[in-house]
């Protein structure tokens, strides 16, 4: 929420730095906001250096496709899939070398997060919305009283997931979870989706011709797997069927029993944006670090007067560009969005939307535009780098996790830097040159 015009704002001194890495979007579930990419400036070239390649190599699994079909088919039917679906299922079905491509590549460049934000934020996204809000008054106060999930939040997610259920994605979600599975890279996982999509086609809820997705399998206007769906999906318009294709309400209150089973609160903030002191103890901002807001305002936090009640909450100190753009004291409904899709620039897009529809939602602290994301060579490049040099990085794989993140807090602070843990080319550059 934006800050009161009461409290002003200062100029901004040093503040906290972001320990996580904004992965633009869950490379499993693709959305909406993803399928509108925005122009980007790649950054420089990055110097060569000794760090490892992250592709993947694709190696031709040793046994042809209908052999694995064979073997899978025994494995479904012990599951209880009648051999009629099985085989109507897989009729025609072959491997799809795009899923195989999809599923291997990493993009070398994402766009920073305030870009990510200005596509799932778009003025018409908004207008969409709020004429959905209204559209769909009733239905979502039944929602509302039936599973306590804020009605703009489960807007927010149609809208961000498929925006608005016309964007669900058009490939075979058993051809795509069948090419995963043989293909081998994540077998165990490939094959619990691909039973669990034929026992939704068994109990009826649609076909295997209907059954469209993306290439990972995500289904539906809220783009379930199909484990989640097994376990959340519902039949909210009362037809005798889970449709989270075809019915609004079937997506909607699944959805919302999803947050509900996440920990979402309702009438609780997701979060709000706060104002950190100059000298600020930059290694608070990490992920595993949680206060409550009145614990965050005794170190001298300034909170939005919005967040009055929110006082006793637990929260998290989210910066998502650095120490030198904006702050967000996150709470458990945030963390409930991650259970979703679990992308920090994903969940504060979801955040900020179900604002903006009804006028909030803007940020007030500027994005330094002047910077841009480490590409993911780049990624791989700063994490050899500082194994190398005694900082345990983890494995060289271009993601940004627990490890890496406390091996840049240790070179920052030999550097006399904040030990904020952002990876920043400031830090690749000094690195390169020791």
């Amino acid at each position: 929420m934006p800050l009161s015009h009461k409290r002003g704002w200062p100029m901004r001194q040093l503040i906290a730095a972001s320990s996580v890495i904004l992965l633009v979007a869950c490379a499993e579930k693709p959305t909406a906001a993803d399928a509108q990419p925005l122009p980007v400036t790649p950054p420089a070239p990055a110097v060569t250096t000794s760090a490892p390649s992250t592709d993947i190599p694709f190696v031709q699994p040793a046994q042809s496709f209908s052999e694995w079909q064979a073997n899978f088919r025994v494995q479904a039917l012990n599951a209880g899939i009648s051999p009629q679906v099985f085989d109507n299922a897989f009729a025609d079905i072959t491997p799809d070398m795009s899923v195989i491509k999809a599923d291997r590549s990493q993009p070398e460049f994402s766009r920073p997060v305030w870009e990510y934000l200005d596509g799932a934020l778009s003025p018409l996204r908004v207008r969409n919305g709020q004429r959905l809000l209204e559209q769909n008054a009733e239905l979502l106060s039944r929602i509302e009283q039936r599973y306590g999930v804020d009605r703009q939040v489960l807007v927010s997610v149609w809208g961000m997931e498929s925006n608005f259920g016309s964007f669900q994605g058009n490939k075979s979600v058993i051809r795509s979870l069948a090419t995963l599975a043989y293909e081998g890279r994540r077998p165990e996982f490939a094959q619990s989706q691909l039973i669990s999509a034929l026992k939704i086609i068994q109990q009826g809820d649609i076909s295997a011709e209907k059954m469209l997705g993306s290439w990972a399998g995500a289904m539906g206007q809220t783009q379930f797997i199909p484990t989640t769906y097994e376990t959340h999906a519902v039949d909210f318009d009362g037809d005798g069927r889970r449709d989270i294709w075809n019915s609004s309400a079937d997506a909607l209150a699944s959805t919302a029993h999803y947050l509900q089973s996440s920990g979402w609160k309702q009438g609780q903030p997701w979060g709000f944006e706060v104002m950190l002191p100059a000298g600020f103890d930059y290694a608070l901002a990490d992920g595993a670090v949680k206060k409550t807001v009145a614990e965050w305002q005794q170190l001298g936090v300034l909170v939005p007067d919005t967040s009055s009640g929110s006082e006793q909450l637990s929260a998290t100190l989210l910066l998502p560009a650095g120490y030198r753009g904006p702050a967000f004291l996150v709470l458990d409904n945030f963390r409930a969005i991650l259970r979703y899709n679990n992308s920090s620039s994903y969940a504060l897009a979801v955040g900020l939307l179900s604002q903006r529809f009804n006028g909030g939602g803007n940020i007030m602290a500027a994005w330094p535009k002047d910077d841009r994301p480490l590409s993911r060579s780049e990624r791989v490049e700063l994490q050899t780098l500082l194994s190398e040099r005694n900082y345990d990085a983890g494995n060289a794989d271009g993601i940004i996790g627990a490890n890496t993140r406390k091996a840049i807090r240790s070179a920052q602070q030999a550097m006399g830097w904040p030990a904020d843990g952002y990876p920043s080319h400031k830090l690749l550059e000094s690195l390169r040159s020791r």
